[in-house]
């Protein structure tokens, strides 16, 4: 779970929100009779990259390098949003849900899980399975929301030409990303998967804690 950095992250992520915007996408009309949605994450600014995921690229450099393909957007195309579902289910139910400090004794470890693991743990190993599938670095970004129940949470986001999709461990189905439930507050960029940007989560106010399991998975 993401905790060891919650406070560092709670004062860099007001002072993103608050300062100018440094990347926005264009607006498309989503659902419902007058709705507005972007089907692309709006960026603002930089934020301060969760612990555990530092930790994780010192051992595991391979997996948070770049692979020369930054602006790469891919066509959501039937098949490839049905390679998306099938990862995501796949994992989901390969992988059983527990907390860091229940396998490892520790708050915060993220790790490729072999049998187990956390909603962080679910993310890794879908990109590097969707990577080895030829998807590039800079379209699965793992993203840090607040969930439906205001608790801190882990999930892929993957980036296609058509819009932001989100591939969670709690919800079999891969969704467009304002379709969830959650508040968005920073994910990878895709420009650098070592450094991490804030998002608009809608909310003033910031998670507690900034990713954990759901008693339901």
């Amino acid at each position: 779970m993401l905790r060891g950095f919650v406070a560092v992250i709670m004062v860099a992520l007001v002072g993103a929100a608050s300062s100018s915007q440094v990347e926005a996408d264009p607006i498309v009309r989503g659902p419902g009779a007058g709705s507005y949605q972007s089907a692309f994450m709006r960026i603002f600014g930089l934020s301060q990259a969760p612990y555990g995921f530092v930790r994780f690229c010192e051992t595991n450099s391979s997996e948070c390098a770049q692979d020369g393909r930054e602006e790469a957007r891919l066509d959501a195309t039937p098949e490839r949003l049905s390679e998306l579902d099938a990862i995501n289910r796949a994992v989901n139910r390969a992988i059983k849900p527990l907390t860091d400090l229940e396998i490892y004794g520790v708050t915060e470890y993220w790790t490729l899980p072999a049998s187990a693991g956390d909603c962080e743990d679910y993310a890794l190993l879908k990109r590097k399975m969707l990577m080895a599938r030829g998807w590039p670095a800079s379209a699965l970004l793992l993203t840090v929301v607040r969930d439906e129940r205001g608790e801190g949470h882990a999930v892929l986001t993957a980036r296609t030409a058509q819009g932001d999709f989100v591939l969670d461990n709690k919800v079999d189905g891969v969704k467009i990303w304002y379709k969830t439930p959650y508040q968005f507050v920073m994910r990878q960029s895709y420009l650098n998967p070592k450094v991490w940007v804030a998002l608009e989560s809608g909310q003033p106010s910031r998670p507690a804690s900034l990713a954990g399991v759901s008693e339901g998975r």
